[in-house]
């Protein structure tokens, strides 16, 4: 397998979608079915940048960066095994395109301090994560980086869950603010240097943990994109099911046991209609139902774990992708921002 690094500019006729991730270790099946799944089919009909959000790794985890640089490795394997495809997408590193922190500290100037703290997952993150000391200005500021991050390419589509479309409103008032306040400076009146996004609302299929929960670290209950087969198997054989069904032949219902939900993703449809009706009936027992499931997961696995096997012996070629994606990202964005001080007054 060889994949291309060739750092010709995207064509620019294509609308420009944006979006990251943030580098908290190997991702796993819901970051793949929230996001990744979407971005591979996007980068065949977008000019895609997909980056890896370093810096706002650092605003709930800066107590603690000893694992960052690997986590950075393990995110960029796990892209690539996905499917992202350098030669479809640009690929990079938040933190190595320095016009990302010199347009937030522009946005900064204009940005209303109550619309950072209206953002509705400020509150709530500070309710979740209590053990960890959140009275930052990077913590509050964290959406005027995330509106930074997509002005600075210019974007017309920020692909998204129903949950992350007030990211993208906020972006969008900022934008708003900043052509108001700095168009005037042109000999265009009030010209849109910054471009208002657009919210991508992306499928985002019910994904949950091995406890029931939503999938997610924090809680402990993944199944990884990378996970060794026999490790998945023995997750999924825990994995909570409809809690009435206690005997075998007790009947259950499919439609209140998250292991039925992973069977709607992952299953065929004719899989998904015989594990119905044997749990309904009891014809089948949860063990088998989740035996069934672990086929059609490991089965949607294999080619994303071969690609990744290939990436982690090609250490040199992994590290050309990032470097030409870390290139191309920053000849898009550094466009941007002499447009924007042009405006501001201090080119």
């Amino acid at each position: 397998m060889t994949i291309s690094t060739n750092d010709s500019e995207q064509k620019t006729t294509r609308p420009r979608v944006l979006s990251g991730m943030r580098p908290t270790g190997r991702l796993h099946l819901g970051n793949y079915m929230g996001a990744l799944y979407n971005w591979v089919k996007l980068q065949h009909e977008y000019e895609c940048y997909f980056f890896i959000a370093d810096y706002h790794a650092l605003t709930t985890d800066y107590a603690d960066t000893s694992k960052l640089k690997e986590n950075k490795r393990e995110v960029l394997l796990d892209f690539l095994s996905a499917g992202l495809d350098p030669k479809l997408c640009t690929i990079f590193v938040q933190s190595k395109v320095p016009a990302h922190f010199e347009l937030n500290d522009m946005l900064a100037m204009i940005t209303p301090l109550s619309w950072l703290e209206r953002v509705p997952s400020y509150k709530d993150q500070q309710e979740q994560l209590r053990e960890k000391d959140l009275a930052t200005i990077g913590f509050l500021g964290y959406p005027l980086l995330q509106s930074a991050d997509i002005l600075v390419y210019q974007a017309s589509f920020v692909p998204v869950g129903q949950d992350q479309a007030a990211h993208v409103e906020i972006t969008r008032e900022i934008a708003r603010r900043f052509n108001h306040i700095f168009g005037r400076n042109l000999s265009e009146p009030f010209p849109e240097i910054l471009p208002e996004p657009n919210v991508m609302l992306t499928p985002s299929p019910k994904l949950p943990g091995l406890d029931g929960r939503k999938m997610s670290k924090s809680y402990g209950n993944t199944i990884l994109l990378s996970e060794e087969e026999p490790v998945l198997r023995r997750k999924l054989k825990g994995m909570v099911t409809d809690p009435a069904r206690i005997r075998r032949t007790d009947p259950g219902n499919p439609d209140v046991c998250p292991v039925f939900d992973l069977h709607k993703v992952f299953s065929s449809v004719e899989v998904q209609a015989e594990a119905a009706e044997g749990c309904r009936s009891a014809g089948i027992g949860c063990i088998q139902c989740k035996g069934w499931l672990a086929d059609a997961v490991v089965k949607e696995l294999a080619p994303i774990q071969e690609r990744r096997r290939y990436f982690e012996a090609s250490p040199d070629e992994v590290e050309a992708i990032l470097e030409a994606g870390n290139a191309r990202a920053n000849e898009r964005a550094n466009q941007t921002m002499r447009e924007v001080r042009a405006a501001v007054g201090i080119d």
